[in-house]
Order: structure tokens, then sequence, then C-alpha cells
């Protein structure tokens, strides 16, 4: 799967996780939304986990390992691809 593509998915799945979380805040017995909640859960920590395997760390702080720090600047800061973005178009 491609960066952008593994990017939407796990956007995705974190809407669900928090969708699920705010339900069962106000639902916290309902057992097919907690077993919903753990299922979600399990598979954005994979899709998380296969994402920063492949392309790099999400984030700098929580349960990723950089093992390369110089990898969080070789690609371009968020802004530059917004102005980058024209161009390639």
């Amino acid at each position: 799967m491609h960066a952008n593509e593994l990017l939407n998915t796990i956007r995705e799945y974190q809407f669900y996780a928090i969708e699920l979380n705010l339900f069962l805040d106000n639902f916290p017995h309902d057992e097919k939304a907690t077993k919903d909640f753990k299922i979600t859960s399990h598979k954005l920590t994979c899709l998380i986990n296969e994402y920063e395997e492949k392309f790099g760390p999400l984030t700098n702080f929580g349960s990723a390992f950089v093992e390369n720090p110089p990898a969080w600047v070789k690609d371009p800061w968020p802004w530059q691809r917004e102005q980058n973005r024209g161009e390639e178009e």
C-alpha cells in the first residue's frame, strides 16, 4: 500500500476508534461496541506499525522508536508539500 493510502486508512480507523470511544462513554456496557472498539484499536495499531516500518515514524513521542532520526527531515515539511503541490500538477 502506498504511503498516502495507508495514511488515509489510518485516519479512517482513528475516526472509528474515537467515535466508538465516545459511544462507550455513554453506553459503557454495550458488548458489541466494546468488541468493535477492541478490534478497531488492534487494527489501528497494526496499521500504524506497518506505516512506521515502511515509511518512518508518525509521531516524535510515544511508542515509536526512531532508528534514524535524520529521517524526520528527509521529506518536505507539510507546508512545503502544499507549496509544491501546485508545481507537481
